[in-house]
């Protein structure tokens, strides 16, 4: 580590279990994420008087679509090539063309892994839990909020979205050594620490005040808060797809995707009437 930059050079890109198989600090992290979710969750169940087994059933809708959406988000959004150069890749863990190869799902995009949450907790709540939707969405951004961080770590650990370049003298300016040796900023970390303050948000509103009650709200408030920090920080981040620098209106693809998830919290804090508590979707 020098004064002026922090070299970013790990000696592994995860935990060696045994022969060639390790689990990569990207899947650890993921893994961290649902694990401290769920206990959440399990937290805020005993709360309101919800059974174990819901609980249960909550955790495989969540897993199966976070990571569903995360990977077609990611494909559709920032790799639709792939659709046509190795369909198969997108749905498994493998790379096809070029020769068979273990990958994991290393791309996933949080705009898709946020449809996917909304719409599996529509389906479960269908299927298990016979509620409000949004009295089961209000509730799971907190545990979302949570997963966020530590995804955002496993992206730094990954050395990937990275940063622009810093300028001279920035004290936290990473070098990443995978990548090239340029001092950046750090905006997997700047995100991650953004991602703390939209946790500590919704978890204080849920158990400190009375807008856990207000149907809507909590989500709203998530989808506001998160977005406006990836907003934010985007301007600090490489764009992920070349050419999309300035996509929009001087707004990269992070930047456009967000701002429809942002009218849609705008709407449920200010706008949304909680006429009744029966299903509203």
């Amino acid at each position: 580590m020098d004064f002026l930059q922090i070299v970013w050079e790990p000696s592994s890109d995860g935990i060696r279990l045994f022969g060639d198989f390790k689990i990569h600090y990207y899947s650890l992290m993921w893994m961290v994420a649902f694990i401290l979710g769920y206990q959440i969750m399990k937290n805020i169940y005993k709360n309101e008087n919800q059974s174990e087994k819901k609980l249960d059933s909550l955790f495989m809708y969540s897993v199966l679509g976070i990571m569903i959406g995360a990977r077609l988000g990611h494909v559709i959004f920032y790799q639709a090539e792939l659709f046509k150069e190795d369909f198969f890749s997108v749905f498994l863990p493998f790379k096809f063309s070029g020769g068979f190869e273990f990958t994991g799902f290393r791309g996933l995009a949080s705009h898709g892994a946020t449809i996917g949450m909304i719409s599996s907790m529509y389906i479960y709540n269908k299927k298990v839990l016979n509620k409000s939707v949004l009295w089961i969405l209000d509730r799971v951004v907190i545990a979302c909020a949570l997963g966020g961080i530590f995804i955002r770590i496993g992206n730094f650990f990954n050395s990937e979205i990275i940063g622009k370049a810093a300028a001279e003298g920035l004290p936290w300016a990473v070098v990443f050594k995978a990548v090239d040796n340029v001092p950046r900023h750090p905006g997997q970390l700047y995100e991650a620490f953004g991602y703390v303050f939209v946790f500590l948000t919704v978890y204080f509103m849920y158990w400190k005040t009375k807008k856990g009650l207000q149907e809507g709200y909590l989500f709203g408030l998530f989808l506001l808060l998160l977005m406006t920090v990836r907003v934010f920080v985007e301007q600090f981040k490489i764009a992920q797809v070349d050419g999309r620098e300035d996509w929009i209106l001087g707004l990269n693809t992070g930047q456009v995707l967000s701002i429809p998830f942002i009218l849609i919290g705008v709407y449920f804090i200010f706008l949304h009437k909680t006429k009744t508590t029966r299903n509203i979707f």
